[in-house]
């Protein structure tokens, strides 16, 4: 597995982020068997990034104690805002509070001192973005985070909370968290051309769409009877997407897990799917991902299937670019630098 930077960092993450939100219960000694499994085969991988949060339930803690001995040689991420207690307003959202007593609950959990990368939950539109962003900056200061990040959150928020954070030497966030799949790319009208513009790193989780896009539903075996998709919720267009995977999946000699994933990492150069499992098998056909290679028209064949349009104002600059009434008879051949804003 190879490296890339975290967004405007210095830090190494793996082309593959590890989600362990499945490990939400402790269980018994044969679950804390098949967790220590599943972070023993990323790590062989070459994966070293670690995703859980607050709200996971026991993940926090089951983490704490399968990277004992071991903790430096993760970037270990979590995430606060969700609610600790359903009776105490002051128990969610970004301000201040919650994120000074969610940190600690979570170091503590995590047997740590300093937690990699930490972000934002979702967005709380009740909480200043400034309050949010210096309470974040001090952390850093504290040497309690390393590095900060959002998920779940509009492009203009974010927007201004890197601004804000230029212009007043506050941390800015590195990373982006957000669902993106073949059948989920709302993220490419604003999201995603935000996060390129700004040096982000995406994190895109969900990206087999709840298990839709891995064959379960299309091929000839009983879909699992533990996935959390209801079959009959399942639209047309989820059936038709599924099976172009699928036969591009076969054409390639992969599954259809790796070529989902494959996809969204041919999308943008800095989206790394958070790959999650219910046992190490599920695990490994995942993080084979990595070593699926999708041709030019076997993404465009899959992102026929979609149905997607990126809608206004995408569209319309899109077709206002190759006008020449607009920018003049040399736009069509005006380029932009490789990595620069705009590209896909």
């Amino acid at each position: 597995m190879r490296y890339r930077l975290l967004g405007r960092t210095g830090l190494r993450v793996s082309e593959l982020f590890f989600g362990a939100m499945t490990f939400y219960e402790r269980g018994g000694p044969d679950a804390l068997r098949e967790y220590r499994a599943m972070i023993d085969a990323y790590a062989d991988a070459g994966g070293n990034v670690v995703d859980t949060a607050s709200a996971y339930g026991e993940s926090e803690a089951v983490l704490g104690e399968l990277l004992e001995g071991r903790r430096d040689r993760f970037v270990l991420a979590t995430k606060y805002t969700l609610s600790r207690d359903g009776s105490d307003p002051n128990a969610a959202g970004n301000h201040r509070k919650n994120l000074t007593r969610s940190l600690e609950t979570s170091l503590r959990r995590l047997r740590t001192d300093y937690i990699d990368l930490y972000w934002v939950h979702i967005w709380d539109r009740h909480t200043p973005i400034e309050e949010t962003m210096r309470a974040l900056d001090d952390a850093v200061r504290a040497g309690k985070i390393l590095y900060v990040g959002v998920s779940d959150a509009p492009a203009w928020v974010v927007s201004r909370a890197n601004t804000l954070a230029e212009w007043r030497d506050w941390t800015p966030f590195a990373g982006l968290q957000v669902p993106y799949n073949l059948l989920k790319r709302d993220i490419e009208r604003e999201l995603l051309p935000m996060a390129e513009a700004f040096g982000m790193s995406v994190a895109a989780w969900g990206p087999l769409a709840g298990g839709v896009l891995s064959g379960k539903f299309t091929g000839p075996q009983a879909p699992d009877t533990r996935t959390r998709v209801d079959p009959s919720s399942l639209t047309p267009r989820d059936h038709t997407v599924a099976r172009a995977v699928r036969r591009v999946a076969d054409e390639l000699g992969a599954t259809p897990s790796q070529v989902a994933i494959a996809w969204t990492r041919a999308r943008f150069a800095a989206v790394h799917p958070i790959v999650g499992a219910r046992d190490v098998e599920q695990l490994r056909d995942n993080l084979g991902a990595i070593d699926v290679v999708l041709p030019e028209e076997a993404v465009r064949r899959l992102e026929a299937a979609a149905e997607f349009e990126l809608g206004f104002p995408g569209d319309f600059i899109a077709e206002c670019e190759a006008d020449p009434r607009v920018f003049g008879e040399a736009a069509g051949r005006v380029g932009r630098p490789e990595g620069g804003p705009g590209r896909p």
